[in-house]
């Protein structure tokens, strides 16, 4: 599945800062899908892509879920400050996101509508306090029909600091 002759592309959205992790509120220098995003990348190698929003979210953990809900609910597609350079050239696309309100973030709604993903392979992958992955995979696989969404994973994010070994095995099955 993955190969030298397939380039790769980890895309991820993290937030740093002020998280909830492990039933209390702490403060992050890098965000878990974005440790997890690494992780990745150290064992397959690829192109790495931060997806990041024009409007920064408040730096207060609960003020930001507040606009995640809101989000969601209106079903808003946050405009992004980049767009990967030639999408044409990657066959398998990692897809990170923290968990948020039961799916993924809806910048992540606003990366998978800026692409065509037909003929590609998306790999989920989201860091979550206990509601897995939620409805994502479900979303993703409705809004790429002509993707592939295989080996979807969820990752707790209080422990991704010690998730190396599941990410290997992880993409060792994907392989």
């Amino acid at each position: 599945m993955i190969s030298g002759e397939q380039k790769c592309l980890i895309a991820y959205f993290s937030r740093k800062g002020n998280n909830y992790v492990n039933g209390r509120i702490v403060n992050l220098a890098i965000g878990n899908t974005e440790v997890i995003a690494k992780m990745i990348y150290e064992i397959i190698g690829g192109d790495m892509f931060r997806i990041n929003t024009k409007k920064t979210y408040p730096t207060d953990y609960m003020e930001t879920t507040e606009v995640a809900k809101h989000e969601l609910k209106s079903n808003a597609r946050p405009e992004l400050t980049d767009h990967v350079p030639d999408m044409d050239l990657y066959k398998v696309i990692f897809l990170g996101y923290p968990n948020w309100w039961g799916t993924m973030p809806m910048a992540i709604l606003t990366f998978l509508e800026s692409y065509d993903f037909s003929g590609k392979t998306i790999i989920p992958f989201c860091t979550h306090e206990g509601s897995g992955l939620g409805s994502s995979v479900r979303n993703i696989e409705k809004l790429c029909p002509k993707a592939e969404v295989i080996n979807a994973i969820a990752f707790h994010g209080g422990s991704v600091k010690n998730a190396r070994e599941g990410v290997e095995k992880w993409i060792n099955q994907i392989n």
